[in-house]
């Protein structure tokens, strides 16, 4: 499948990201490595519904609650981040953990959150309020606007103008927050899964997922449902595809015309992954050991990171980290679409032991773990909210 070519913009130098995603002509295509498209287009278990999918790895939960005594372990894996960032976590408490290096690399961004009206108990968000939040921070189109809670890519949309931030806020769940981040226009995108021990100095990258951006070129005939329908990889998703573009799907597109099928970097909502584990390297282990002594209290999750080339990625230069996820993201390498179900439980059998062996370290350095009642709640708060989030683009 073809996929998205992005423009990159200049951005300011920081100490541990030198010279990051410069302006150049260079292509997806060419910052990515090669899309590999033999063999299948999907696995036969990458679109589980998700019970079906996790039931096995919920009774190696419990295995390991009985062998770690514990059943919430996971939830102080990194103390510092609200439930370790295992669920219903703010991004906004995560980014605020780090500092210096750590810092520098995540793209500048602003909470947004609705004040209270005069006089009234009702909570609404203030466009005017905004601009000066942005003013203040720095910030200019064009941004990505992403709820404070939520995963799997949920109600997360590009910015490019005040009509884009306007319809996104009278869409928006006027009990909930959202994030404003600086959009980086860099071709590549990878999840990097990153480990260390409590009192090791060293840690461990355990996988890297490699992001490519699925679209349908036009060619002046077929509209855009008949494009989507008739991809190889896309056809087989057409529920994802279709209901996101439904005002276009009558659309005829001129020939040679990309049309983007997906912005998010989110596996559910139809971005492509692809195992990029063997693309690991030690200077881009090294540059994750020092960039992590900037959060304290984080040991085990992963990095969504934008870059220009991915051999600076390997050598652990030119990116920008745009989201941190912890006990709660996936080593998501297991959604490429050569991997085979035991490896993709081999893979989180392992990832959840780490959560409870680490949590467990915790526990007896004197941190405490949520409780089963705190953690369901957060659980059912976050899925409350992700039910009146605006459709992800």
């Amino acid at each position: 499948m073809d996929h998205q070519t992005f423009s990159p913009s200049p951005m300011s130098p920081n100490p541990l990201c030198p010279n990051p995603l410069r302006p150049s002509p260079v292509s997806n295509e060419a910052a990515m490595p090669p899309f590999e498209q033999t063999g299948p287009q999907i696995s036969f278990f990458e679109f589980w519904p998700i019970s079906r999918f996790y039931a096995p790895l919920m009774i190696w939960w419990l295995i390991l609650s009985i062998r770690y005594r514990g059943f919430t372990l996971p939830t102080i894996a990194n103390p510092s981040f609200p439930g370790g960032g295992l669920v219903g976590e703010s991004k906004s408490k995560v980014f605020e953990v780090a500092t210096g290096a750590m810092k520098d690399c995540i793209p500048p961004w602003i909470l947004v959150s609705p004040l209270a009206s005069p006089g009234s108990q009702e909570k609404s968000f203030s466009f005017a309020e905004i601009q000066q939040q942005k003013r203040h921070a720095g910030l200019s189109y064009p941004l990505v606007a992403k709820p404070d809670i939520g995963c799997r890519g949920a109600g997360v949309q590009p910015i490019a103008k005040d009509a884009d931030l306007k319809r996104y806020l009278a869409t928006f769940p006027p009990n909930a927050s959202f994030i404003l981040q600086e959009q980086v226009l860099a071709p590549g995108e990878a999840g990097i899964y990153y480990m260390r021990r409590p009192g090791e100095k060293t840690g461990q990258i355990l996988s890297i997922t490699l992001k490519y951006f699925p679209r349908v070129i036009g060619d002046g005939k077929r509209t855009l449902r008949e494009l989507i329908l008739d991809e190889p990889r896309a056809g087989k998703l057409s529920h994802i595809y279709l209901e996101r573009h439904h005002d276009h799907l009558d659309d005829i597109l001129p020939a040679g015309q990309p049309f983007v099928l997906v912005f998010s970097g989110s596996h559910s909502k139809g971005t492509i992954f692809r195992d990029g584990t063997a693309y690991r390297t030690d200077a881009l282990r090294e540059k994750f050991d020092s960039l992590t002594k900037d959060l304290p209290g984080f040991y085990v999750g992963r990095f969504d990171v934008r870059f220009q080339d991915y051999k600076a990625l390997q050598r652990g230069e030119d990116f920008m980290i745009l989201e941190i996820n912890g006990a709660g993201g996936e080593m998501t390498h297991i959604w490429d679409r050569n991997m085979s179900l035991l490896q993709a439980y081999k893979a989180l059998f392992l990832q959840y032991k780490l959560l409870f062996e680490i949590g467990a370290r915790h526990r007896r350095s004197g941190h405490r773990p949520w409780s089963l009642k705190r953690l369901v709640q957060a659980y059912r708060h976050e899925l409350a909210l992700q039910k009146h989030y605006p459709p992800t683009l």
